[in-house]
């Protein structure tokens, strides 16, 4: 059986993220984090995955609920990636400060899921602000100068809204940090349509496989774009206002349907499912890179802790 019908037989859920200088790796239970040090080395961390309340696991709901997850658990490992890539193995409790003391000592745990939570939240308004607020203002501003209809608006809208998307891609991907992020993620790609296919995970086995991946973060976010476009088209242009405020609240069924729609294509292997796929396929080149050697062995370290036992358990 080649490669490719093998890879065709199992689709799995467990998935990551790339890291300054690492991979988080996500699997059934488990989240593992590799990380490269500055002396060569492989620093890596192993977390439990709390149970989900069962309103979470709701259709729709599970989507948004993903994506608030995704923000939170993303900035935690960014961040201890880069601690460990920059050596920075300081002394938490030397670096406290007075304020920060009366936290941990007040609320414990909760304070770090609130500081978590807090810093996520600023990142998912900053990308609010940039993909769904900024193209309704241009467009709203464009229409006092130009007579728009409705339908107009809405194209217009919705091209200055992939637009802004694909720019902002492309623009930090030239940047040489994010660009080796963007290697990494290539290298989880390629261990996990590795892992896929039923192949030994090692580095030669590994770099045979394409970077892109259909069941990729990329494609759900440019899949939360295209689909917002259709679903704000009924929203009214009579108040800028009013429309931002509606799409704001709409933006959690939007991540919701998306979420569903990219779970479809993942089960699905249908021409219908292949041609919803294209998109991410081709934003991908944006976001994900051919990795070396050193980068897969790290994703490579990450994946192993976090498969299951048995394979079934981690079916997408």
């Amino acid at each position: 059986m080649n490669h490719q019908a093998k890879k065709e037989c199992f689709k799995t859920s467990v998935g990551g993220q790339a890291l300054m200088e690492g991979i988080m790796m996500r699997g059934p239970r488990q989240i593992c984090c590799a990380v490269r040090r500055p002396d060569g080395g492989i620093e890596t961390r192993l977390d439990p995955i709390p149970a989900r309340k069962s309103w979470m696991k709701i259709p729709i709901v599970r989507g948004a609920v993903s994506m608030i997850e995704s923000l939170i658990v993303g900035y935690r490992y960014m961040m201890y990636s880069a601690e460990i890539s920059m050596g920075e193995d300081y002394d938490a409790e030397e670096e406290e400060t007075a304020f920060e003391k009366w936290v941990g000592e007040h609320l414990g745990e909760k304070a770090e899921k609130a500081l978590l939570t807090g810093a996520a939240v600023v990142g998912g308004l900053g990308a609010i602000l940039l993909f769904t607020v900024l193209p309704t203002l241009v467009t709203a501003s464009i229409g006092h100068f130009v007579e728009l209809g409705r339908w107009p608006r809405v194209i217009l809208e919705g091209v200055l809204k992939v637009a802004i998307f694909l720019g902002y891609m492309f623009l930090i991907s030239r940047m040489k940090e994010i660009e080796r992020v963007f290697r990494y993620h290539g290298a989880e790609h390629k261990t996990i349509a590795c892992y896929e296919a039923g192949d030994e995970l090692t580095v030669e086995n590994v770099r045979k496989y394409t970077r892109f991946h259909p069941r990729c973060g990329t494609s759900f976010l440019i899949l939360v774009v295209i689909i917002s476009v259709f679903l704000y088209s009924v929203l009214p242009w009579s108040s800028t206002g009013l429309r931002v405020l509606l799409k704001l609240l709409l933006l959690p069924v939007v991540m919701g349907i998306s979420y569903e729609v990219l779970k479809w294509c993942g089960r699905s292997d249908s021409l219908f499912s292949h041609l919803v796929r294209q998109p991410g396929l081709w934003v991908q080149r944006l976001t994900v890179f051919e990795p070396d050697d050193s980068m897969i062995e790290v994703a490579i370290e990450a994946v192993k802790p976090v498969l299951p036992e048995r394979p079934e358990e981690g079916r997408w």
